[in-house]
């Protein structure tokens, strides 16, 4: 048997994906969580084999969770979310996730894909990965994009700063830096071109 968790704040789509995952004979599937941090925590006390987490949760996003639960157990980590945007898809190939597919997929694909992980292969949804093959390349630093993606739920600069470890002056600056490459005038603007290209 393949054990399974599911995390995904939508209730209502982890819960469906669970019962018609469960109808697979080979997959046993575990309690699901609803946000990132509890995903990483439920990863090391139950030890699944396979984790499908949701991109955008509270708390931590799957591509940060699938980080934290690959540094904690040896679980493989399938990203499915409705955002499949190629930046993201770059991150989470960065962090060796071992699928990458929409929420579109048809569960009994997905059960394929866990099947496939499970087998010591990658996949990546091929639509995504064509378009990624075209997307344009980020041209922000890692520690600008880091600025851009705490900018998103901060309200000053003082927050970014601390949430950073930096001094303000310094995210001003990384600020600066991001909007003049970007061509736009404020950080909320830059924070969400970076979000809609998926390099945040």
């Amino acid at each position: 048997m393949i054990r399974v968790m599911i995390a995904d704040d939508e209730t209502m789509i982890r819960t469906a994906m669970e019962t018609l995952l469960g109808l697979e004979e080979d997959l046993e599937i575990l309690p699901g969580v609803a946000d990132g941090r509890a995903a990483v925590a439920a990863a090391v006390r139950l030890t699944p084999d396979v984790c499908v987490l949701d991109l955008e949760m509270p708390e931590l996003d799957g591509v940060d969770a699938a980080r934290e639960i690959a540094a904690s157990v040896a679980t493989k980590v399938i990203i499915c979310t409705r955002h499949a945007r190629p930046g993201v898809l770059r991150r989470a190939l960065a962090e060796k996730v071992a699928g990458f597919v929409p929420k579109s997929t048809p569960a009994e694909r997905l059960a394929g894909v866990i099947r496939e992980v499970m087998a010591g292969r990658r996949y990546v949804d091929p639509e995504i990965a064509a378009t990624a093959l075209t997307a344009a390349r980020c041209p922000l630093t890692g520690r600008e994009l880091d600025v851009l993606r705490a900018g998103r739920n901060a309200t000053s600069v003082a927050q970014i700063a601390q949430q950073l470890n930096l001094a303000p002056g310094t995210v001003r600056n990384y600020l600066s830096s991001a909007m003049q490459q970007l061509g736009v005038s404020t950080r909320a603007e830059a924070s969400q071109h970076a979000w809609e290209q998926g390099w945040i």
